[in-house]
């Protein structure tokens, strides 16, 4: 019995890990061939994976990124990534389309662990952002954060 409830409970920990766990879409190249390009129709457009180390460098070299917490506010001010604004997953319908004016801008999107920031990717681009990408979850950040607002 007891080899039973260890068994039962190494499943149940293992389907947890699979569901949560964030997962690349490929290559920088692959990434490239899945952005829609302007006029293809919404059904063409998708989220894209991307790295904390691919999102550092863009972050870094680039100026008009978005950087998009979706996690809650108290989360939000224990810490986050610098430079990062916060739509939580749960108003993100409803704010996003006042917060968010440039759908062709690029969104890098991310939470706790992976999982918020992947249904608030689908949901931004169902609302029409054209370049959104899931960075997953600021736990597999290792650069810098900071606390606060």
């Amino acid at each position: 019995m007891k080899t039973f409830l260890i068994g039962i409970a190494l499943t149940v920990l293992l389907v947890f890990t699979v569901s949560c766990g964030s997962s690349k879409v490929g290559s920088d190249s692959q990434m490239d061939n899945n952005t829609a390009a302007k006029g293809d129709s919404m059904e063409n457009i998708t989220y894209m994976n991307i790295s904390p180390q691919d999102a550092k460098k863009r972050l870094d070299s680039e100026k008009n990124i978005v950087l998009l917490d979706v996690r809650t506010k108290e989360e939000y001010e224990e810490k986050h990534i610098p430079g990062s604004f916060l739509i939580p997953v749960d108003v993100i319908e409803k704010d996003a389309g006042s917060k968010l004016t440039d759908k062709n801008a690029d969104i890098f999107v991310y939470c706790r662990s992976g999982r918020r920031s992947v249904t608030a990717s689908e949901a931004l681009v169902k609302m029409g952002y054209r370049n959104v990408y899931n960075l997953g979850g600021i736990i597999d950040w290792p650069y810098e954060t900071v606390k606060g607002r």
